[in-house]
Parts: structure tokens; C-alpha cells; sequence
């Protein structure tokens, strides 16, 4: 399985893509601030640029596997091996406020916000579960400002 979250509007205080499973649209999502951050970025340089809990992850290849989580106390996609931040997951909620850095998946029907996330994020483990709970993940910019 793979998904494609593309990056498509930058602001101040989030951003909002839309995510794709398999070339198929699936969603939006809704991340922190992008700060052009990309994964071929040594960790100093992403860390000197990183505002804490309020950035998003870099650009990049990512694997998700669903793994235990001690914040949730259940088992979440948590997306491996990104440089400069911990515990990232994809999990549900409706504004850059519910994340640290973490997509989240919904629908975007208002500036910032999301909702049915917890709808999504239901849909999006099941189809993980069902791919041997990993997939690959690919994070891109892609802005029309």
C-alpha cells in the first residue's frame, strides 16, 4: 500500500494536503507548520528550524507500521525513522492543535479545520491492518501560492 500525502496549502499556523492511497484520493490532512523541512536534511539543520510542537515532519520516504502507543494506550500507525522528531503517528483530530507534528486525516470543510477524523483514521487502520499493518508513506510539497 502506498500513500502519498501532498502537501497543497501552506499557512501560518498549519497545513493542509490531501492524502492518496494507491493513486486513489482518500482524504485531507491537516499538519503543523511546514517549514521546508526535507528528510535529506541532516538532524542539526532540521532541529535549528524546527519550532517544538508546532512544526511539521519533513518531506520524505517513510515507513508506517502500527505500533503500540503509550499516549493512546492503543495500537496506531506510527510513522518510522523521522529525523529530529519522536512518536510520530497518523491519528485523529480536528485542528493543528490535536498534533505535535503528527497527520492527521479528515475532511477539510473549514480554514484549518477537519472533521470526520475519526471516521478516516478508523478506515485508514483497517486498510493497514489488512496490508500487514505497514505501508509506505511519501510526504510532498506541491504549494499554489
Amino acid at each position: 500500500m502506498q500513500v502519498v500525502i501532498w502537501r497543497k496549502y501552506r499557512k501560518d499556523a498549519y497545513t493542509i494536503g490531501r492524502v492518496y492511497i494507491d493513486g486513489k484520493l482518500f482524504c485531507n490532512s491537516l499538519e503543523d507548520t511546514d517549514r521546508d523541512l526535507h528528510q535529506y536534511m541532516s538532524v542539526s539543520e532540521i532541529l535549528a528550524a524546527k519550532v517544538k510542537g508546532a512544526t511539521a515532519i519533513p518531506a520524505g520516504e517513510y515507513k508506517v507500521t502500527m505500533t503500540w502507543s503509550p499516549r493512546f494506550k492503543r495500537i496506531v500507525p506510527q510513522i518510522m525513522n523521522v529525523k529530529g522528531f519522536s512518536g510520530v503517528r497518523i491519528h485523529a483530530g480536528n485542528t493543528a492543535k490535536d498534533t505535535e507534528g503528527c497527520p492527521l486525516f479528515g475532511m477539510n470543510t473549514k480554514t484549518g479545520m477537519l472533521t470526520q477524523s475519526r471516521a478516516y483514521i478508523t478506515k485508514f487502520e483497517t486498510m493497514l491492518q489488512v496490508n500487514g499493518g505497514t505501508c509506505d508513506l511519501s510526504i510532498v510539497h506541491d504549494y499554489n501560492e
